[in-house]
């Protein structure tokens, strides 16, 4: 019998850990036939679109990547005036997560809790070491609901203490500027095997696959502890097995 083709190797790890992590984080897992690099919703569903600034936006966006629901994320800039914002001249936007959710698997409510416990609200110009004004905390909204919401959320996270302000603005959000490629999925592409692991996605692919927005909330260690463990072993598994593409080398 002919050895597998290196193609249908990576298909099989891909569905493998796809399988893995929908399950590991309570996430429904694709249909039959759904492609397991991007994300479609199930029938009927539309997808929503929350944004958040909380700090440097490399470690914000896996701080979304884990949870059940959550589709794909990606960084970028907003809540500033320059037409064309880049990393090295932002002006006066703030760097920002943009998290495409699910809403009958997740609420909105949850993120914004998720917001709230990944960075230190009550900084005034930054998070810890990044100091400057795109770092600021910022809840980006769209329409009413959200805003109501995110202003809920703040006067709870404000009557945890009194002794100090909150400086999270709430504000809608305008344009959503997406970032440079190299920022995209910061923490998986530290991990050169991960990305081996999963196919060596090109760039356009990593940007909307839910896989490789999970396996960079893990590459953080930002996953449920059960998750993280899951993820691991079957890392540790495939590696004892042997890497199907150098098989065909």
């Amino acid at each position: 019998m002919a050895a597998p083709s290196a193609a249908a190797g990576v298909a099989a790890v891909l569905v493998a850990l796809v399988l893995l992590v929908a399950g590991a984080s309570g996430a429904r897992l694709p249909a039959r036939g759904a492609t397991v690099r991007g994300a479609a919703l199930p029938r009927g569903g539309a997808p929503a679109t929350a944004v958040f600034a909380l700090g440097s936006f490399w470690r914000s966006e896996a701080a979304f990547g884990c949870l059940p629901g959550v589709i794909r994320t990606s960084v970028g800039y907003a809540g500033g005036s320059k037409a064309n914002p880049e990393y090295r001249n932002l002006a006066d936007h703030a760097e920002c997560v943009k998290v495409e959710y699910d809403p009958r698997l997740i609420h909105y409510k949850q993120l914004l809790d998720v917001f709230w416990a990944s960075h230190d609200p009550r900084e005034v110009f930054g998070q810890g070491p990044d100091v400057g004004n795109q770092y600021r905390s910022v809840i980006f909204t769209n329409g009413t609901i959200e805003a109501r919401l995110a202003a809920l959320s703040k006067e709870k996270e404000q009557a945890k203490d009194r002794s100090s302000v909150i400086t999270t603005q709430i504000q809608p959000l305008g344009v959503f500027h997406p970032a440079e490629p190299e920022h995209q999925k910061f923490e998986l592409k530290r991990k050169p095997f991960l990305l081996q692991l999963i196919g060596n996605l090109p760039e356009e692919e990593l940007l909307t696959s839910t896989l490789a927005a999970k396996l960079n909330a893990y590459a953080a260690e930002l996953c449920p502890a059960t998750t993280q463990k899951k993820i691991s072993s079957k890392i540790d598994e495939v590696a004892k097995k042997g890497w199907p593409i150098l098989r065909e080398i």
